[in-house]
């Protein structure tokens, strides 16, 4: 898999900075506070991870760190003062931070200990390896940050080899997203690409292609998961799939249901789906 970084800063060798900063006017803590909007995070191709947990995730899953906010009340932490270490020997810079800036970054009144702000990665759909029987989720425009959050943390989970983004869907990087991912945003390639493309690329894909919608006429459980590799296409939240895509799937299905519920949450369904087309590779 080939990825593709936004860059910022030239790569170098040479040591970060450990800075202090105690208010949440310096215009460094006013910079990182606008990765809050998509503008910027497009703009400079920088995103929020927010944890202490997440941000070691990120630098073991070899992602690159711009700056590390740290706690300066809990930097005498092991765990702390060595990822703090670890960044600014990686040439990013260390921002001793003080409550009520890591606050005023989170947007919460309880702040973690560290916040990282990262250099946004992303796959290419023709790069992403899928070997004989993996699995590819693909979701048409989906809106809401925390389903995609849960999707691609239960991608992770089940050992799905990626996620796709078709049309306009929400930020990956946003910062309710990466939340809802628990760290899983480092550990599964995501690519994003508009309908053309990858109707494109389904073109000269060979192997199962799932889709689900209400003119499906195939119980969920149904299809030969994991004979071949396999497209599995989730629709968006409130219009489902597009009838482009719809017509790409060699199999529509749906899952059942008896109860008053007319649908179901799409991180939901979209989990059912994914363990269903797992189940024969995973075990106890």
């Amino acid at each position: 898999m080939t990825d593709r970084e936004t860059p910022r800063r030239p790569a170098t060798s040479a040591p970060g900075r450990v800075k202090e900063v105690t208010s949440v006017s310096n215009p460094i803590v006013k910079d990182i506070r606008n990765l809050a909007l998509k503008k910027h995070r497009e703009e400079t191709g920088l995103f929020l991870a927010e944890g202490l947990k997440l941000v070691i995730d990120a630098l073991d899953a070899g992602w690159t760190i711009d700056t590390l906010i740290a706690a300066k009340t809990q930097l005498h932490s092991d765990l702390l003062s060595k990822t703090a270490a670890r960044t600014v020997a990686g040439g990013a810079d260390v921002l001793e931070a003080s409550d009520k800036v890591l606050a005023a970054i989170s947007r919460r009144d309880n702040p973690q200990s560290a916040i990282g702000v990262f250099r946004q990665k992303t796959a290419r759909l023709d790069r992403i390896d899928l070997g004989r029987d993996g699995l590819l989720v693909v979701l048409d425009r989906v809106r809401d940050p925390g389903n995609l959050g849960t999707i691609l943390r239960t991608a992770d989970a089940a050992g799905a080899k990626g996620v796709v983004l078709v049309g306009e869907s929400v930020d990956p990087f946003s910062l309710e997203a990466v939340r809802a991912t628990m760290g899983s945003i480092f550990a599964v390639p995501v690519a994003k690409v508009d309908e053309a493309a990858f109707l494109a690329f389904r073109k000269s894909f060979s192997g199962l292609v799932v889709g689900t919608h209400m003119r499906g006429e195939t119980d969920f459980r149904k299809p030969a998961y994991g004979s071949k590799p396999t497209l599995l296409l989730m629709g968006n939240e409130q219009s489902g799939l597009s009838d482009a895509l719809a017509s790409a799937c060699d199999t529509l299905v749906r899952i059942p249901q008896v109860g008053r519920a007319d649908s179901l949450n799409l991180a939901v369904a979209t989990g059912l789906m994914i363990f269903e087309a797992r189940r024969g590779s995973l075990s106890l």
